[in-house]
Formats: structure tokens, C-alpha cells, sequence
């Protein structure tokens, strides 16, 4: 919807309240004429169903007013004496229309001093739940909102199983596009399966007011431009999603508006000079471990090494014995004298499970293995004398990748080498040519709404013949730390502003073998309570925690039997 649609709209809306509210009004000592003054009639309204008016607000924030509808119209009515659970369910049911039915058709009398308590145990159940609900929804949609880190994209910065508080006021809350949608939820209704919002109406973009911007080596969490997956690893027909339902990634920033990039030898670069990283930031590339003595899967587990493959040779099993490996494996090999390659992740096979299954299984230790590794790691197997060399992987200048901003052949970059690339800043008018639109051609199109074709040699946008675009909002170049394994703006290119949600301030748990199992999960200890952005290592503040813990339940302990001997 536009301005114009949504002005019509609330009209509307104060239309409906007129008509089927004004004689509840004269009944309750007003004047008829109240009802139909739009935001002054909701304060009228809460005096008479004696709320306070800071209900009003509520009625004007985006899902949040679905939630406080329904209890505007139950007191609505039982101010006037409508408390059965019946007529509860059917204003409800009704959507409100049935406060047409006690307007019009009953003779009611306002009740002036009625209690506002709950008058069973299950009103005040139900009253409690739905406030909590509206408090919390708040608070999720416009400050804080919990956030999970599901692959390991910015690995070691961020770790899959890390459990984040991501802020929304640091850069402003981007107030919620999708006005009908379940509350505390995202795209998708838990345990149904079901779409959780309805696509229509939409309200235009608009954000509040914060104390920062999006500065370069933030990292962000935003919605992502490309997300037309339904559900994830699930193979079926893309669906369109209103921006504030896509789905949520975390990445770091490395390119604001107006900054041109490049990607060389995996590295970033912004406007000539290369982007130096915080503290805090721990970026991984692959390299390639070479040893002729064999790369020693002991040595990479001291190391904290955990993204490698093991390799075992079996010699042939039984069918029991390969229904318990199967828990373990990501992939096996027969060779042509009859024995098993079996493949695990680098936690390899528990030595209880060979011991108690009778397994023959000897493991292979390659001389040269394939591992993302930061700079500490990489100095660190340098040092070891089992160690020959360890060498960084680098895709050469000219050799295209798949899956890579833009798609076009004009462009042989890959993960690499990128660019040089201009990231789009609101205001800024760039040339257009058939070589240059590949760049910027889902923007003109998909993010900001424009009609873009091309006839031979002539781009045209919106029927008009262009050989300029001037940008209508600006745009971020986001990229993970595990530079080699993150799906990033290298993929899909740029992030508009209006699909940035906020920052992760906190990490308040965090779990490793998070994708293995509940059963599986061990904390760890050193990352729980640590803050996120920041030029040094992450600070934990867990201890000053369980020390605070500990003095209120010391303090509440004292305070309690200083009052039970007071009263004694």
C-alpha cells in the first residue's frame, strides 16, 4: 500500500468504529461526534472502558495492535455489562462486528465503576498471558530479539550453537512491513508448518530513529535479498516473501555506500587499501596442511581444528555394525580389494562404539589435508616440526566461479578475486551501459520497484529511454569470516538498508555439536556471556554474573529471615 491507500484505509477503519460504537458512546456520557474523531476517540474510548491512555500507542504499532484489538472490544462490552463467556468468544469471533449487535439491538447501561479484576482463575490466567505476550512482543519486534548462529559462515568469530541477543534500537528498529502475522514468530508457524503472516497489506518502509549506522567490520544481521526458500533443504518452487518475513543471515560488513571494493587473494580491499579487521575477528581461509609423515588428526584436535574429514579402512562389516557407523559417517568408498573408506567429520568414531561393535578400522592419516584455518592456526602448524608446509588456496585472477555476483560472463570473477565494485550510496547517480548493468540490475528492478528492458544497444526503465540510474536508498557488501565456506554478497551481491534487522551485542550461551543433537550438546564455558563487536578479544562477564546471582539469593536469604524475626 502508498500513503494515499493507507490514509483511505484508516478511514475506513474510523468509519466502522463510528458506526458501530456512537451509541455506546451517548450511553456512556459522551457526545456521538467523539467516536468519530480518529486518535481522539481511542482516548475517549479508554476512559470509558476505564484503561489507561497509554493504551492508545498500542493501537498504532504494528502487530502489536493485533494483539490489543481483541481486548478492546471484550472490555468494550463489559463495560456495558456483556460478561458471559459467550458474547466474549463471539466479539472475538467476530472480529469486533458483534459490538455492532449490543450498538444497535440491546439495551445496555454503562457501568461506570466496574472491576477491572479478572473475576475466575482462568480470566486471570488468560489476562496475564496476553500482556505478557504484548510485553514480550515489544520487545522482540522493536529492541531485543534471541538469535541462533545455524552454519558456520563467520567461524571462529561466531560459532555455530552461539545463542545472540541482537540489538534492533543500535541502528533503529525497522518498524514491521507485514501488518497481519503471528507474534514471536518469523516466517513460519511452529509445528504446522504453515506461512505465519499474510502477504497483504504491506505498510511502506520505515525505520526509527537510532544512535549508530552501519559501519564497516559491523556485524550484521538482515534480511536476506535472495530468500525465496520456503523451507530450507527442501528442493520445491521458490515463494515471493515481503522483505521483514525473509530469512535472517549474520554477516560482517565490509563495505558501506560509496565505497568501491575488491576481493584479492581472499582478502578486501576499500579504495585501494586492504580492510584491516578488529580484535575480535577471526577470519578463516582454506589451506592446504602438507606432512610426509602423514597430517595428524591429534595435532589438529590440540589445535582446535575441528572442519577436516577423518578417513578409517574397515574391512568388510556386518549389517548391525554398519547401521551404527551410518550415525557417524558422511560418506564411504569400496575399494577393489573388498575393504571400506569410511568418511566422518573430524569427531571421527568414539573408541567405545569400536570397542563395544568389534570394529576393525584403521585411520588413515593423508599427507596433505584440506582445512579452513585462521592466522593463529596457520602460525602455530608452522611451527610444529611434523609439519612440512601449509599453503593458502587461492582461486587465480580470470578463472570464473559458480554461483557469483553478477551473473554475467563480462564478470570471470570468483571468491577470490572480486571487483572492482561500487557499492551503491542513496543519492548517487551512476552511468549505465550493457556492460555496467549487470551490476545494478536487480537493484533497479527487484529492490527499488522499476521496470527495466533491454532492445539491442538502448536500456530503458519504466518505458523511458536511460543511459543513468540514480540510486533511491543505500546498500552494504556483506561477507563472512570463514571466507571460503560462507554464502555471502559475493553470491547474491548487495544488501539494502531497508533489509537490515540489527546487531548481535551478546552472546548469552553456546553450545558445541549443536547440529549433532540436544543429547549431544556440550557448553562452552568461555564463550558464554561474551560481547560480539569490539576492537579486542571477546570479554566474558559470566563470572560477574554468577556473582550477582549469588548475592541476591544471599541477600534475599537475609532480608527474609531479618522479616521473619521482626514479625516473631
Amino acid at each position: 500500500m502508498n500513503g494515499t491507500q493507507w490514509i483511505l484505509f484508516i478511514l475506513v477503519v474510523q468509519v466502522v468504529h463510528f458506526l458501530g460504537t456512537w451509541k455506546l458512546y451517548v450511553k456512556a456520557g459522551r457526545k456521538a461526534w467523539e467516536a468519530a474523531i480518529p486518535v481522539y476517540n481511542a482516548i475517549v474510548l479508554m476512559q470509558i472502558i476505564n484503561r489507561p491512555r497509554w493504551w492508545v500507542i498500542l493501537l498504532f504499532i504494528p502487530i502489536i495492535n493485533l494483539l490489543m484489538f481483541p481486548v478492546i472490544w471484550v472490555e468494550t462490552i463489559r463495560s456495558f455489562g456483556r460478561n458471559s463467556t459467550l458474547e466474549t468468544w463471539l466479539v472475538m469471533l467476530t472480529l469486533g462486528f458483534y459490538i455492532y449487535y449490543v450498538n444497535y439491538a440491546l439495551d445496555v447501561n454503562y457501568i461506570e465503576d466496574r472491576s477491572l479484576y479478572p473475576k475466575t482463575a482462568t480470566g486471570e490466567w488468560v489476562s496475564s498471558i496476553v500482556f505478557a505476550i504484548v510485553a514480550a512482543t515489544l520487545v522482540h519486534t522493536y529492541f531485543i530479539q534471541p538469535y541462533v548462529i545455524p552454519t558456520g559462515s563467520l567461524e571462529r568469530t561466531l560459532r555455530v550453537g552461539d545463542f545472540l541477543f541482537v540489538s534492533k534500537f543500535h541502528y533503529g528498529a525497522r518498524t514491521p512491513m507485514t501488518t497481519v502475522a503471528a507474534p514471536m514468530v518469523h516466517d513460519t508457524l511452529p509445528v504446522l508448518g504453515v506461512r505465519s503472516y499474510l502477504k497483504k497489506p504491506q505498510l511502506p518502509y520505515f525505520r526509527l530513529p537510532g544512535f549508530t549506522k552501519v559501519d564497516r567490520n559491523d556485524i550484521v544481521v538482515f534480511s536476506w535479498p535472495a530468500d525465496t526458500v520456503r523451507v530450507f533443504f527442501k528442493k520445491e518452487e521458490g515463494v515471493k516473501k515481503p522483505i521483514d518475513k525473509k530469512s535472517n543471515y549474520v554477516k560482517r560488513c565490509v563495505g558501506v555506500p560509496g565505497d568501491s571494493l575488491e576481493v584479492r587473494n581472499g582478502y578486501v580491499f576499500i579504495n585501494g587499501e586492504q580492510l584491516q579487521l578488529p580484535g575480535s575477528a577471526k577470519p578463516q581461509f582454506d589451506h592446504t596442511i602438507y606432512s610426509s609423515k602423514g597430517v595428524s588428526t591429534r595435532l589438529l584436535d590440540k589445535l582446535g581444528i575441528t572442519d577436516f574429514t577423518r578417513k578409517y579402512i574397515s574391512n568388510p562389516i556386518t549389517q548391525e555394525q554398519a547401521q551404527v557407523l551410518n550415525t557417524y559417517l558422511i560418506g564411504y568408498n569400496q575399494t577393489q580389494n573388498g575393504q571400506l573408506e569410511l568418511y566422518t567429520k573430524a569427531a571421527g568414531i568414539p573408541a567405545d562404539v569400536i570397542r563395544k561393535y568389534r570394529l576393525s578400522l584403521k585411520e588413515i592419516t593423508d599427507q596433505e589435508r584440506l582445512v579452513p584455518l585462521t592466522q593463529d592456526m596457520v602460525a602455530a602448524l608452522r611451527q610444529d616440526p611434523g609439519i612440512d608446509s601449509v599453503v593458502q588456496k587461492i582461486t587465480p585472477r580470470g578463472q570464473r566461479g559458480i554461483n557469483l555476483f553478477p551473473q554475467s560472463p563480462d564478470y570471470p570473477w570468483n571468491y577470490s578475486q572480486m571487483g572492482g565494485i561500487y557499492i551503491p550510496q542513496k543519492g548517487a547517480t551512476v552511468p549505465l551501459n550493457l556492460k555496467v548493468l549487470p551490476l545494478y540490475k536487480k537493484i533497479i528492478r527487484d529492490y527499488e520497484g522499476n521496470d527495466v528492458r533491454v532492445n539491442g544497444n538502448q536500456i530503458s526503465i519504466n518505458g523511458q529511454p536511460a543511459d543513468t540510474y540514480t540510486f533511491q536508498q543505500d546498500y552494504y557488501w556483506m561477507m563472512g569470516d570463514n571466507r571460503d565456506h560462507s554464502e555471502d554478497s559475493r553470491a547474491w551481491g548487495y544488501v539494502p538498508e531497508n533489509h537490515i534487522v540489527g546487531t548481535p551485542i551478546f552472546i548469552w550461551m553456546s553450545f558445541d555439536n549443536f547440529t549433532e543433537g540436544i543429547g549431544n550438546w556440550r557448553p562452552r564455558w568461555d564463550r558464554i556471556f561474551t560481547t560480539v563487536n569490539g576492537e579486542g578479544e571477546p570479554k566474558s562477564y559470566f563470572k560477574y554474573f554468577l556473582m550477582a546471582l549469588a548475592a541476591y539469593f544471599v541477600g534475599s536469604w537475609l532480608w527474609k529471615r531479618k522479616k521473619a524475626k521482626g514479625n516473631s
